[in-house]
């Protein structure tokens, strides 16, 4: 395992030095200060010498580091199509994190309200304004938000609403038509 001239360092202790002469299981060195101690092989590591830069160099895996620099392949997407006079319709997330700084002391009762509260107000406003298509983002979960914005939105007689686009936002969204009257 060590041979004469090999560098070594001390497990336990702060001694680096140079492999004297290796007897059996117990290695002489030299110590750095200049001191000859003896250890048994289970105490020293071998130290690579620094200054040997090809034996460094020469383990170093090529194929592995080029690998690593390899640029990655761009992912494919379909994209979107639209209409040139098509407005985005406005999306409305009612995450609890976007409503509020902390949650922090809220039950699930007091979240969910404040949920309905918030999408009931965006919905309100819609209609007031006569915007056409507005979207609620809810999220997958278990499925409760999903179902009270259900309850709510068919509670509107001009109002029609499906699972919003899929690949946009997957299965956590809702997408509401308020139909326009002619007043």
């Amino acid at each position: 395992m060590f041979s004469k001239g090999d560098r070594v360092s001390v497990l336990d202790e702060a001694i680096n030095g140079v492999v004297v002469s290796v007897k059996d299981d117990e290695v002489t060195l030299e110590s750095e200060d200049g001191f000859m101690m003896t250890f048994f092989v289970k105490e020293l590591i071998k130290v690579n010498n620094s200054s040997d830069l090809m034996d460094s160099i020469s383990r170093i895996n090529i194929s592995v580091v080029s690998k690593e620099k390899e640029i990655p392949k761009a992912r494919s997407f379909v994209k979107e199509r639209k209409d040139k006079h098509e407005v985005s319709a406005p999306e409305f997330d009612l995450h609890i994190e976007k409503l509020v700084p902390n949650k922090r002391g809220m039950s699930n009762y007091d979240i969910l309200t404040l949920q309905s509260e918030t999408a009931k107000r965006h919905l309100e406003f819609a209609i007031r304004n006569r915007i056409p298509k507005i979207v609620f983002i809810h999220g997958v979960g278990e499925g409760i938000l999903k179902s009270e914005l259900d309850f709510l939105l068919g509670r509107y007689d001009n109002v029609v609403f499906q699972d919003a686009n899929y690949q946009k936002y997957g299965l956590g969204a809702t997408e509401v038509f308020i139909k326009q009257s002619n007043k």
